[in-house]
């Protein structure tokens, strides 16, 4: 059996739900599941953060869900960690199409929510949207810039759409980040310091593939943190 994560699912005609699945090994992978009634019903374990194993079948995109278990207990998310979670399902889930061959995405993604469940941290995040971009070939070179040479961690480098990362001397230009931080980033290193910048690099790189239409979870969080709560370091 196939194991992964529900990213996503809507109702789809009478007794049955459209599921968006992280499968490990495969990437995303959309089915149509009958959910039952009774105590046959499967709708609590079709729930986001909730381990699976199951069977689908089809020839075409959209798969039959055949059979669904739990793997595990569901990962227990809470507070902005609980955001967190919905902000990255809903990432992948607008990013990443069932042509993608994104197979090596569901273990980091499995790794994050663990890592969220135990504590909130903003590295976890910039890991998962590194690999995510990696994957969708949307990642420009954290090792060298556009003219070949070794990232310096005491300069700055601007990103220049398609091209990468070139080097300047203003180190207030535009989308321009410090060596040191584009090097930590690489290696899955970053410090609380650089975080902000991380996420500021992030999102730039992201919204060209993510266009105008905002994010719920993003939203939902602002909403539910009063104005003297809201901390750039924890929003997604």
């Amino acid at each position: 059996m196939k194991r992964g994560y529900v990213l996503h699912h809507r109702p789809y005609r009478e007794s049955s739900v459209l599921v968006n699945l992280l499968v490990d090994g495969i990437g995303r992978v959309d089915v149509v599941a009958r959910t039952g009634s009774g105590k046959r019903s499967i709708k609590s374990i079709l729930q986001p953060f909730q381990p699976l194993i199951f069977e689908f079948s089809g020839r075409s995109e959209l798969k039959t869900l055949t059979q669904v278990e739990a793997a595990a207990p569901a990962v227990p998310l809470t507070g902005h960690s609980l955001f967190a979670g919905m902000y990255i399902n809903e990432l992948l889930v607008r990013t990443l199409s069932v042509q993608h061959n994104a197979e090596a995405l569901f273990l980091l993604y499995h790794q994050a929510l663990v890592g969220l469940a135990t504590r909130f941290c903003q590295s976890q995040l910039r890991y998962l949207e590194l690999a995510l971009l990696q994957e969708l070939g949307a990642m420009p070179s954290l090792g060298r810039d556009t003219q070949g040479e070794p990232l310096n961690p005491e300069d700055y480098y601007q990103l220049v759409p398609e091209l990468g990362f070139q080097f300047v001397l203003n180190s207030r230009a535009r989308n321009a980040y410090q060596g040191a931080m584009l090097l930590a980033l690489s290696d899955n290193q970053l410090n609380d310091e650089q975080f902000l910048t991380a996420k500021l690099l992030m999102r730039s790189l992201l919204k060209p593939l993510l266009g105008a239409k905002p994010l719920l979870s993003r939203q939902l969080f602002i909403n539910s943190a009063t104005p003297t709560k809201i901390d750039a370091n924890n929003s997604p």
